[in-house]
């Protein structure tokens, strides 16, 4: 599902919603999603998941093209681990 799929569904669900309401719903909160992850916090959606930050250390990686060593610095990257309900619906279809 797309971000648009998810505008469309959530105005489909909601006749009342505009698509434009729905849109400016949906960027919000990956907004606030985004900016709280950026700070460092940990973001956690009962029933769906968590999203939080992984640090991966440097090193040592290689162009896959050339073959030449490169140095990869160190850096945090978004996990994202599934909450129970989800894994439960997932596993029933």
């Amino acid at each position: 599902m797309t971000r648009s799929d998810l505008v469309d569904r959530l105005a489909t669900l909601h006749p009342k919603l505009q698509v434009k309401d729905a849109e400016f719903a949906v960027r919000v909160i990956l907004d606030a999603m985004t900016a709280a992850l950026s700070r460092g916090d940990r973001v956690e959606i009962r029933g769906f998941g968590s999203f939080a930050l992984n640090y991966r250390p440097p090193r040592t990686g290689r162009n896959p093209k050339t073959g030449v060593a490169v140095n990869v610095p160190a850096k945090y990257v978004p996990h994202f681990k599934t909450g129970k309900e989800l894994r439960e619906r997932v596993d029933q279809d």
